[in-house]
């Protein structure tokens, strides 16, 4: 996630995106002695948040919904609260740590912690419910 001024044109962090996957790309593929494509095509940056926009629904919310339910659909994990590697856990408060930021997190999403939790059980359930693997 990066936080940009007002004046930002989403158009030049797609560009500084492509140049470092593009970097990032032939180092790697420079490093194994190999050539092709990392990531998937048409990798683009995304606006979170609206500013200006008071009644806009937070996509960085329903981003971090989905995330943190990936391990859980995928057969992982049973929980939410059980993947080590997820940020779920650190935005509740319950474990510490420096790669996310509770407090920003909720101030730019416009939701509560424990409007998240609800939501993220309910999308969860849902998801489970409609999906039967």
């Amino acid at each position: 996630m990066v936080l940009t001024r007002a004046d930002f044109k989403a158009n030049d962090l797609n560009n500084a995106m492509g140049v470092l996957l593009r970097s990032y790309t032939r180092a790697i593929n420079l490093q194994e002695k190999r050539t092709g494509s990392l990531f998937q095509q048409k990798t683009k940056a995304k606006e979170l948040i609206d500013m200006n926009d008071n009644n806009a629904v937070s996509y960085l919310a329903i981003c971090a919904h989905y995330i943190h339910q990936n391990p859980v659909r995928a057969g992982l994990t049973k929980s939410l609260n059980q993947w080590q590697f997820s940020s779920y856990l650190v935005l509740l408060g319950l474990r510490n740590g420096t790669l996310c930021n509770q407090e920003l997190f909720f101030a730019l999403s416009g939701i509560s912690k424990d409007d998240f939790i609800e939501e993220s059980e309910a999308m969860l359930n849902f998801k489970r419910n409609e999906w039967k693997p």
